[in-house]
């Protein structure tokens, strides 16, 4: 059973940082896509960044939504995802989700399609405000 805990929200101040983890557990293929997505209340959830994690990190996928500013990467000793948010806005105000996919086919490319995407953790809350 896959199962995805998120941790490292907290309210921030515009201009500043966070970084989100993601710890996994019970994915057992190498080739496994993972991402992680927000959520506003009364909006869909939006795709922000993916991993192909059987690229060894090279693999990466951002929203355009984000311009930059964020970064994810992997630690596959210790079976982590992890989020760097950098320059926040007040609109990257949300509650923030790891997910996860490991169906067929799976590639650089499958990882970018947002609603294949089948595990999910409980979230975890960003607030950026003044």
């Amino acid at each position: 059973q896959v199962q995805l805990v998120e941790s490292g929200g907290d309210s921030v101040q515009p201009g500043g940082s966070l970084r989100l983890s993601c710890t996994s557990s019970g994915i057992t293929s190498r080739a496994v896509c993972m991402a992680w997505f927000r959520q506003v209340p009364g909006k869909e959830r939006e795709g922000v960044a993916a991993i192909y994690t059987a690229a060894g990190g090279g693999n990466t996928h951002y929203a355009s939504s984000i311009k930059g500013r964020f970064t994810i990467s992997q630690d596959n000793v210790n079976s982590t995802l992890y989020l760097q948010l950098d320059s926040l806005e007040p609109e990257d105000t949300a509650m923030y989700y790891c997910a996860a996919y490991d169906g067929s086919p799976i590639n650089a490319f499958t990882c970018r399609i947002w609603s294949w995407y089948s595990y999910w953790g409980q979230g975890t809350q960003v607030t950026v405000s003044s």
